[in-house]
C-alpha cells in the first residue's frame, strides 16, 4: 500500500464513532460471557437531568403546557420514556426534568430529531418561538449520568397522587474517593435501601455537569410520612451499621458534600 493511501485509511479508521466502538466491545464481551456460561451484565442506561430556571408564574404555566402537550409526547415517540417533571416543594424554581436514555444515540441526536418533528414544533410554538424580550425561561442547566452497575435501569416505585421524591447528590474530593462511594452502593448499600423501603428511581454517576466528581440518586415515596419512617428504619438497620463501619467507606474518606432536596411531581409527570 502506498504511504498516502495508508495514512488516509488510518485517519478514516480513527473517526469511527465512539458509541459504535463501545457497542461492538460490549457485544463481544457478552458473547464471551455467554459462551462461558456467565450471565452478561445488564446494559446501563444514561440519565439527563435538566434544571429549568424560571422567574414568574407565567413562565411556569407556559413551561407546563410545553412539556405536557409537545415535549413529552415527542420524546416518547423517540423512545425516551418515562419522562419525569418535578417541582421544588416550596420554591418556584428550578423545575427538574429527568430523561432516560436507553442508548448513547438519543443523547447525541435528541435535539436534532425534535426539530424535525412538525407536531412538536407546532404544539410547542408558544414556548419555542418566544422573543428575547419575553423568554420562556431564564436558563437551563443540565447534567449527564451513567447508571450504576448495581441498578442499571430506572424504576418507577410509586404512582400515588401524593407521592414525593428525594434527590440527593454526593460530591467527593477526588475521582478515587467518588469511585469508592459508588462501590459502596453497588456492593451493598442499594440492597439495604430496598430492604428498608428507600425506593430507588435511579442511581447515576455524573459524567458531565458541575461540582464534579459526584453521584446523584433519586428515591420515591408514597408520601413524606413514609420517607421519614423508612429513613429511620435504614439508619437502624444492622446491615447498614456493618457496612458503614468498614474504614474505607467512611464518609470523611468518600464524601465531601451532600445536597438533599425534596420534589413533587407535575400532574403530567410520567415518574
Amino acid at each position: 500500500m502506498k504511504r498516502r493511501e495508508f495514512l488516509t485509511a488510518t485517519c478514516l479508521a480513527g473517526i469511527v464513532p465512539l458509541s459504535q466502538i463501545a457497542s461492538a466491545q460490549q457485544r463481544k464481551s457478552d458473547k464471551v460471557k455467554k459462551a462461558r456460561g456467565r450471565k452478561p451484565k445488564s446494559r446501563r442506561e444514561y440519565y439527563e437531568l435538566k434544571q429549568y430556571h424560571i422567574e414568574t408564574e407565567g413562565q411556569k404555566k407556559r413551561f407546563d403546557g410545553f412539556m405536557r402537550e409537545a415535549a413529552i409526547p415527542a420524546m416518547n415517540r423517540l423512545g425516551i420514556e418515562p419522562v419525569g417533571v418535578f417541582y421544588m416543594t416550596e420554591e418556584l424554581s428550578p423545575v427538574y426534568v429527568l430523561l432516560r436514555h436507553k442508548t448513547q444515540k438519543t443523547i447525541l441526536t435528541l435535539n436534532a430529531q425534535l426539530l424535525k418533528d412538525d407536531l412538536f414544533l407546532r404544539k410547542g410554538s408558544d414556548f419555542l418561538d418566544t422573543s428575547s424580550s419575553e423568554p420562556a425561561y431564564k436558563r437551563v442547566c443540565s447534567s449527564l449520568m451513567a447508571a450504576f452497575h448495581g441498578m442499571p435501569r430506572l424504576e418507577v416505585p410509586t404512582k400515588k397522587a401524593e407521592r414525593i421524591f428525594q434527590l440527593r447528590t454526593y460530591e467527593s474530593h477526588s475521582m478515587k474517593a467518588g469511585r469508592k462511594k459508588i462501590e459502596m452502593f453497588n456492593k451493598g448499600e442499594i440492597d439495604i435501601f430496598r430492604k428498608t423501603g428507600l425506593h430507588p428511581v435511579f442511581f447515576g454517576e455524573t459524567l458531565v455537569g458541575s461540582e464534579l466528581p459526584n453521584l446523584t440518586y433519586m428515591l420515591g415515596f408514597d408520601n413524606m410520612k413514609e420517607s421519614k419512617a423508612n429513613w429511620n428504619k435504614f439508619r437502624n438497620d444492622p446491615d447498614w451499621k456493618k457496612l458503614r463501619a468498614i474504614p474505607e467507606y467512611a464518609d470523611e474518606k468518600t464524601v465531601s458534600h451532600i445536597t438533599n432536596i425534596y420534589l413533587r411531581p407535575a400532574a403530567y409527570s410520567q415518574i
